[in-house]
């Protein structure tokens, strides 16, 4: 079994949802850390019983690492890339990619020249129900996608949050953190490029000042189009129709309602804000594992909430478990095989880049394209008209 010797850039909430991965995947030996919380660090040496350090340029001398995962915050992917590539190493960074085009071609550019893949991850577009979903269009059973419906309603803005994160000029908002998913996840079941969007972004509450949900159109190359809502200030929950299964595969339940919002209730600034999150990633005093890792919620695999595809004769609705597809004359169920580990996907394709030299589907372009729609998407809601993309 090919496994891969993976550094970590990072010990925060990305990490943190990665664990159960980490974790579960025998493929995946984690060799190194770093962070600047020396309490992260601690927990990870005893964890995993690697050495950690506080900056990413000794983590990448490390000569024993296959990749680096460069979850560190959205500021600081391009110059933790550029790092890595250096040293030689193979790089997996988390979305959004970066927060401009330049950073991304400069990204692509160091990965390239020192002849290492560079894979952008984990999006939900790894999942497996897009993923089977996007089989079945490709059979060609169901004929052309016309069009692609995608809504989330979440508590995302009332998650305790660092100062940046609430300043969208920092890579903070709903856009850069979640659109990221939801963009990626309509390209992949389009099948064609973007050439055109017209937006609106939500940003309603002072004390959280950035966007905090947006609704989009965007058409493709191939005549199809989605649209997209999101909405993260904490009051509907999108949960009640994927059948109270969680974004995380986990089950949930309608006696959680309103928890976001009292629990912020209690702070009283910023900085006691940032503590709070602190506390509740990995390293921090309030830190806990997720429920992924129990059996019960192997069952089911990761999503982004509800989402359709219209096809010219069928319908189809990636669920946690299963594909429903509504087609001219009946309804089926497509099951899914359970998750054995939560983002494998992940892990599939950052193997098969590193060790069998295939190109990854979600590599620095493909990853380029999502940011060029995200800031698209900025652009159309400012001007208030159509943002062209690409071309």
């Amino acid at each position: 079994m090919e496994k891969i010797r993976l550094g970590i850039a990072g010990l925060g909430r990305a990490f943190s949802l990665m664990v159960p991965t980490f974790l579960a995947d025998t493929r995946v030996q984690l060799v190194g850390a770093c962070d600047p919380r020396a309490q992260a660090r601690k927990q990870f040496e005893a964890d995993f019983d690697a050495p950690t350090f506080d900056n990413i340029e000794a983590l990448a001398r490390l000569p024993d690492i296959d990749a680096i995962y460069i979850a560190s915050p959205h500021q600081f992917h391009a110059a933790h890339t550029r790092i890595a590539a250096s040293h030689g190493k193979h790089v997996l960074v988390e979305k959004p990619m970066a927060l401009s085009l330049d950073e991304c071609d400069d990204m692509i550019a160091a990965c390239r020249d020192a002849s290492v893949h560079l894979i952008v991850g984990h999006c939900h577009s790894f999942d497996t129900p897009y993923l089977r979903t996007r089989e079945l269009v490709a059979s060609g059973a169901y004929g052309d996608v016309k069009m692609i419906q995608a809504l989330n309603y979440t508590d995302y803005l009332f998650r305790p949050r660092r100062p940046e994160e609430l300043k969208t000029e920092d890579g903070g908002g709903a856009v850069f953190s979640q659109a990221a998913h939801q963009v990626d996840i309509v390209r992949l079941l389009a099948g064609s490029r973007a050439t055109r969007i017209r937006a609106a972004v939500g940003n309603w509450d002072r004390a959280r000042p950035t966007e905090g949900a947006y609704t989009a159109t965007i058409w493709f190359e191939n005549g199809a189009f989605a649209t997209l809502a999101y909405n993260g200030y904490a009051h509907f929950d999108s949960d009640e129709w994927t059948g109270w299964i969680g974004e995380m595969g986990q089950t949930r339940g309608a006696d959680e309602y309103g928890n976001a919002r009292r629990k912020l209730a209690r702070v009283e600034s910023k900085e006691e804000e940032a503590r709070l999150k602190a506390a509740g990633i990995y390293g921090g005093n309030a830190y806990t594992p997720l429920s992924q890792t129990t059996p019960e919620a192997r069952k089911r695999h990761q999503h982004f909430g509800p989402l359709i595809v219209s096809c010219e004769h069928g319908d189809l609705r990636p669920m946690p478990d299963a594909i429903l597809v509504y087609g001219d004359e009946r309804r089926e169920r497509v099951e899914l095989d359970a998750p054995a580990v939560p983002r494998a996907e992940v892990i599939d394709e950052l193997i098969a880049a590193v060790h069998g030299d295939i190109a990854p589907l979600h590599d620095g372009v493909w990853a380029r394209g999502t940011l060029e729609i995200c800031l698209a998407m900025l652009r159309s809601s400012a001007e208030q008209r159509d943002a062209l993309i690409g071309g």
